[in-house]
């Protein structure tokens, strides 16, 4: 069965997407830790970060640090921090939170409740930073 990431991928959910090419798909988070919180995931359905190969892995980090820019010139934030938990769904992926202090990341935390509205908005925002 096809993990939630895939069918997000596929079109099947909808997301607020940022970013995309044929290995990897970046989209926001729609329970953030932070308003601009994305997750980049690999097309290739792998369910442990470390289990990529090793060319993948790198150009996963490659692409997640371009959408961490994109996520930089986008949000007021001091860093982009980046989370690889990898429990919570079984397929490769990176939370990028943009951040403006350690706590900012904290999974105690209460994330933050925002509407479809200011998600898209969030999204446009980052896209069109996005390679620029």
């Amino acid at each position: 069965m096809a993990t939630i990431f895939s069918r997000i991928i596929a079109g099947e959910i909808p997301s607020y997407r940022i970013a995309g090419d044929d290995r990897f798909y970046a989209f926001l988070d729609i329970k953030p830790m932070q308003p601009g919180h994305t997750l980049v995931v690999t097309r290739q359905e792998t369910d442990y970060l470390f289990d990529l190969d090793d060319a993948l892995l790198a150009d996963m980090m490659l692409f997640a640090k371009r959408v961490a820019r994109a996520i930089e010139k986008a949000m007021a934030c001091r860093r982009v921090g980046m989370m690889v938990i990898g429990l919570e769904v079984p397929h490769a992926h990176i939370h990028l939170i943009p951040i403006q202090q350690e706590g900012d990341m904290s999974l105690a935390r209460k994330r933050v409740e925002l509407s479809s509205e200011e998600l898209e908005q969030i999204a446009e925002k980052i896209r069109n930073a996005f390679d620029k």
